[in-house]
């Protein structure tokens, strides 16, 4: 096997020892291994046990160059050294992103530890955090309360009676007390019909319902607002005006002769009766609104602290679920770590290995094999069925020895002996 070993001095430089990459020499390597396997088949009679010690020895031959040719080598692992490179940047970027993203976590625990403090400070001391003390607070609201409870059980009895006066009640009497409130009221209109004591009952509401929608108004600013709560009010007095124009009117008719002239407003306005009605309902009403305004404030100043707190636990929530995104993302770049850090070890172990040119080898293979063939066609004397048997079993051989490489119709350009 010397002529094989020295198949390869054609491949070397004087003092590199590396690959001539001229297609003339190429060609004469071609031509060397073809005119090796000529002769070797002429020596052995063209038998295939022995075609497969030369093949093996062929591989293992060529095998050991490759293993020798640095710069072929280098050639070869270039593109595993660049892959290698892009997989380092791509781990210092995961590396940078996990900086970024435990840093981001850090603040976020410090975020979540101050707002636990601020929960537990504001309750101490609420004036900290621009909240008024909540216990002169209370005190306030109750006394707002407990008088509130009264005007509006007071606002209650005059309506419901003064709205029967006015809409059901026929008089018997001409007593300012029986005209505005009626004892019987409620029971008097619910056996007239469910519709009169339904009527009767709710009006009260509306007037309460008056009271909450100015004060909900008059937290808004601007002339539109005052112009809405002038409305209201505007609206409110007419009601009872009207409401104490039909009740006088009644008492009137009551009371009429026949010389009286007809009730109209002139004769109303001059009624202290009429203007007693109206302040009866009206400026109590006023005082309820006002009343329930205060409580409504005072509630509300109550409830600074009580939605400070609810803010803030919201605020934990949102930090919460931010908190675990990056969690996610910081583990997501972790798993990619590792997974980078696998392929640079398994790149390098393949740079640390050597790459066997498996088309080159092939080619050489192939021209061996037909340099074999072609002797046993020209040099060797046998009957036609005895030279194809033979050519048949050498043919055998050297698909078994591919076969064994795993090199029968390969897919891929080069094959990389890993280090281990």
């Amino acid at each position: 096997m010397k002529s094989l070993t020295q198949l390869f001095s054609l491949k070397k430089t004087e003092d590199s020892g590396t690959f001539n990459e001229n297609e003339e020499d190429r060609e004469q390597i071609r031509i060397t291994y073809y005119q090796s396997g000529f002769a070797a088949s002429i020596k052995a009679t063209g038998k295939p046990i022995v075609l497969k010690a030369c093949l093996q020895n062929l591989y293992m031959s060529f095998e050991d160059q490759c293993r020798k040719q640095k710069l072929e080598q280098d050639k070869l692992k270039q593109p595993y050294r660049e892959e290698q490179e892009k997989n380092r940047t791509e781990l210092k970027k995961c590396e940078a992103a996990i900086g970024i993203y435990e840093k981001k976590e850090q603040d976020i625990n410090d975020s979540v530890d101050q707002i636990k403090n601020e929960i537990i400070e504001v309750k101490r001391n609420p004036d900290k955090y621009g909240i008024e003390d909540g216990k002169g607070l209370k005190a306030q609201f109750y006394i707002g309360l407990f008088l509130l409870l009264p005007i509006t059980l007071y606002v209650l009895v005059f309506y419901i009676s003064a709205s029967y006066s006015a809409f059901f009640k026929e008089f018997a009497n001409d007593s300012l007390t029986a005209a505005i409130f009626d004892a019987n009221a409620l029971t008097n209109s619910f056996k007239a019909s469910w519709l009169e004591g339904v009527l009767v009952v709710t009006i009260p509401f509306v007037f309460m319902g008056l009271g909450y929608v100015i004060h909900m108004v008059q937290k808004g600013k601007g002339l539109k607002n005052v112009f809405r709560m002038i409305a209201l009010f505007l609206t409110t007095f007419l009601f009872d005006a009207l409401l104490a124009y039909q009740i006088e009117k009644k008492i009137y008719e009551f009371n009429k002769t026949t010389d009286s002239s007809p009730y109209n407003l002139n004769i109303a306005l001059g009624e202290a009766e009429f203007w007693m009605i109206i302040f009866a309902g009206f400026v109590v009403y006023i005082i309820w609104g006002l009343v329930f305004d205060f409580v409504m404030k005072e509630f509300e100043n109550i409830d600074k602290i009580r939605a400070f707190i609810r803010g803030k636990k919201e605020n934990l929530i949102d930090l919460e679920k931010l908190k675990t995104d990056y969690i996610n993302k910081t583990n997501d770049f972790k798993q990619q770590i590792i997974t980078i850090t696998g392929k640079i070890s398994e790149l390098q172990s393949k740079i640390d290995g050597f790459v066997f040119p498996v088309k080159e080898y092939l080619h050489y293979h192939h021209q061996y094999k037909e340099g074999w063939f072609q002797a046993i066609n020209t040099e060797i004397a046998l009957a036609h069925k005895e030279k194809t048997e033979l050519l048949e079993n050498c043919e055998l051989h050297s698909e078994e020895h591919l076969s064994k490489l795993n090199l029968v119709d390969p897919d891929f350009q080069h094959l990389v002996y890993s280090k281990n």
